[in-house]
């Protein structure tokens, strides 16, 4: 019989405000892992595509108010429960209270579609994001992942990658770019921070 340790399973708890098509593609990418699982979705949008998608994907959907996230600590509680060993931010648009960034210290990461610090901040989100950076003539736009901290974007960068702003870039066609650089980098960059943890 061997003694190799076993390789305990990795735990993510995914956050999403949205349509959810990174939570999607989270949770698509560890579906047949032996060592990670998404073990839920949780939102604070009853109409958030992300509670649908979870649940199309077998994954827990929790549905959650401004009281139970800020001042009654049941979030904070269901989190204490999972265990995560990573929480993902993927499209959530509040503020993570500090309860929850001091529980798990380190193990909040989010996506943000610029190149911070540049373009972050509150109210920089979704098509803001990159109508800004057209209307600042850039030449070059991309994803940032990084730690989440107290404050909007401002955490220690984790990883970026970039892609060039074209002259006849639409606000929709930058994210359909950046989209495409969050689908292929988000993923692994969290399998690499996994995998660090071990």
């Amino acid at each position: 019989m061997s003694d190799a340790p076993k390789k305990t399973t990795k735990k993510i708890v995914i956050f999403a405000s949205g349509s959810g098509t990174n939570a999607e593609n989270i949770i698509k990418y560890f579906q047949n892992s032996e060592n990670t699982e998404v073990l839920a979705v949780l939102s604070n949008r009853r109409s958030a595509g992300a509670l649908r998608k979870a649940y199309d994907l077998n994954i827990t959907p929790l549905l959650f108010d401004k009281e139970a996230l800020y001042y009654s600590h049941e979030v904070l509680n269901i989190l204490k429960d999972m265990n995560p060993d990573l929480i993902v931010l993927a499209g959530f648009l509040w503020l993570m209270p500090t309860s929850i960034l001091e529980e798990f210290p380190n193990k909040v990461i989010n996506i943000h579609p610029a190149l911070l610090p540049k373009y972050g901040g509150k109210g920089m989100y979704g098509s803001r994001v990159h109508e800004s950076v057209l209307e600042n003539r850039e030449k070059e736009s991309g994803i940032t992942i990084h730690h989440v901290n107290p404050k909007y974007d401002e955490g220690q960068i984790i990883f970026q990658e970039k892609v060039p702003v074209e002259e006849n870039d639409t606000p929709e066609s930058l994210a359909s770019k950046i989209h495409e650089l969050e689908y292929k980098h988000f993923p692994e960059v969290i399998q690499q921070l996994l995998e660090k943890k071990e």
